[in-house]
């Protein structure tokens, strides 16, 4: 039992605000109906090919990155709380609209307009973690919320699949009335968070979080570590991206019309997945850097993603989804508060945007480029191709530890220098 409580030492102490956002990813989660079923909606509902969808959707992810850096730049000036509620309320209705609407090319672009209400948002959702937390507790914040969203979306696309042959336009209002409800406990239960930027920062090996003057390109400049790591978070990210793109293609080639349904099982066991380990896999790798973890889980996204070039009946799909999410768990904990850590205060919110595009292109590239190599190679290579490039942007994230740590021992010999 001792080991057990254990595991939940990493979640206690928090402000309550976190424990607040944690029952609101949940609740948002449990109605994520339409982004798991984005492909075979764009596919079989209005009838796109997989390259023409996989266009779509990169374009839906280039239009992330203006969309990303005007939120980011209204988070630092107006707040974190004011643009979630604007911007997250904007998205929910525009997904009720698209429950009113026939499958066509309209509804793709009412879509689109919500992905940028929502990549709008996004930056002031981790600035407001952060802003709440600190290094001490900003681990088990981060993996707190993380954890919630996937608590909610073990069971949101099971519902969804199960939705999605005869019930299409609950898909849309399901997902908008869960957002709302999210939306209406930090409007509620939570204060804006901008006042604390403007306090000076306490506590050892803070000093990168000190207010600063000046541009966000400035600030990354004295920074060229988080530059290194958002391109190696890329080839992470171009290769995870297949999880919503290639994974329901391929569920549906190789089991028809149940495709849908054991996609929605995978996606379900996703989240049950992260439930149960992510509090075993924050407390194994509470004493290790951010970096050595990114290495270790770009490793498991290498093996859990090429495997199923070779090993692809429905077992080994369960296996597969398994191992990759071993490697999302220990991914997802260890960004944010790696560049919450690297972040003066002052910019969290354009820094939130900023590296998001650079590593966001990942999930931008990877439909567009996999979608276009379907028409040449077969999916089963391509899972290969995919194990290969995340195997080689772990090498490159090991070459960023190595840097990293010269960095540092620089610093020390220059302090000792000069003492």
């Amino acid at each position: 039992m001792k080991r057990i409580s254990a595991l939940l030492d990493p979640y206690r102490g928090l402000p309550k605000e976190i424990y607040v956002i944690f029952v609101s990813k949940i609740i948002n989660a449990m109605g994520c109906f339409v982004m798991p079923l984005l492909t075979l909606i764009l596919t079989e509902k209005i009838g796109l090919s997989k390259e023409i969808s996989g266009i779509y959707i990169s374009v839906s992810g280039l239009l992330f990155m203006p969309a990303a850096i005007i939120g980011g730049k209204l988070t630092d000036i107006i707040g974190r709380k004011k643009v979630i509620i604007i911007f997250d309320f904007l998205s929910a209705m525009l997904y009720i609209v698209c429950g009113f609407m026939d499958p066509s090319i309209k509804m793709i672009y009412v879509l689109m307009i919500a992905s940028m209400s929502m990549a709008i948002a996004g930056p002031a959702h981790d600035a407001l973690i952060a802003d709440l937390t600190t290094p001490k507790n900003r681990d088990g914040a981060y993996a707190l919320s993380y954890m919630g969203w996937n608590i909610g979306f073990a069971i949101g696309p099971i519902i969804g699949g199960l939705l999605y042959e005869n019930y299409l336009p609950l898909i849309f209002i399901g997902d908008a009335v869960t957002a709302l409800i999210s939306l209406s406990l930090i409007l509620i239960f939570i204060k804006e968070t901008i006042h604390l930027t403007k306090q000076e920062v306490t506590g050892e090996g803070r000093y990168l979080e000190t207010r600063e003057e000046g541009t966000i390109l400035s600030v990354l400049l004295k920074r060229p570590i988080l530059i290194y790591f958002a391109i190696c978070t890329l080839g992470y990210n171009f290769v995870y991206s297949q999880w919503s793109f290639m994974m329901p293609i391929h569920s549906k080639l190789n089991f028809l019309s149940l495709g849908a349904k054991y996609y929605g099982l995978m996606a379900g066991f996703n989240g049950l997945i992260v439930m149960l380990f992510t509090p075993l896999i924050t407390k194994m790798s509470e004493n290790a850097k951010h970096i050595r973890k990114m290495i270790y889980g770009g490793l498991l996204y290498a093996f859990g993603f090429g495997m199923l070039g070779v090993l692809n009946t429905l077992p080994f799909f369960f296996v597969s989804v398994f191992i990759f999410t071993l490697g999302e768990i220990i991914l997802s904990i260890s960004i944010a508060p790696f560049i919450a850590n690297h972040t003066p205060m002052s910019h969290r919110g354009r820094m939130n945007a900023v590296l998001p595009i650079i590593f966001g292109m990942g999930y931008t590239l990877g439909p567009i480029t996999m979608g276009k190599a379907l028409g040449y190679i077969s999916i089963e290579s391509a899972w290969l191709i995919l194990g290969m490039v995340a195997f080689i942007s772990s090498i490159f994230m090991w070459m960023l530890e190595k840097y990293d740590e010269r960095q540092k021992k620089n610093k020390r010999d220059i302090f000792t220098t000069v003492g």
